[in-house]
């Protein structure tokens, strides 16, 4: 089992209800903290394509 150096933004401060992500050589990893088995996987561009449907800046 691989282990990953996740991360979570310094605005989530001590709160456990966050999204984390790792980096793999292949992709990008992330995860809800309170659901850390779930993991989805991503290309730099596939996350920045989620980021920007999820600001609305595209459909």
């Amino acid at each position: 089992m691989s282990t990953y150096d996740w991360k979570k933004s310094s605005y989530s401060g001590d709160s456990s209800n966050c999204l984390t992500i790792a980096t793999t050589d292949s992709g990008l990893l992330l995860r809800e903290s309170d659901n850390p088995g779930t993991v989805l996987t991503l290309t730099a561009t596939q996350l920045r394509t989620l980021i920007r449907m999820l600001k609305g800046e595209i459909r």
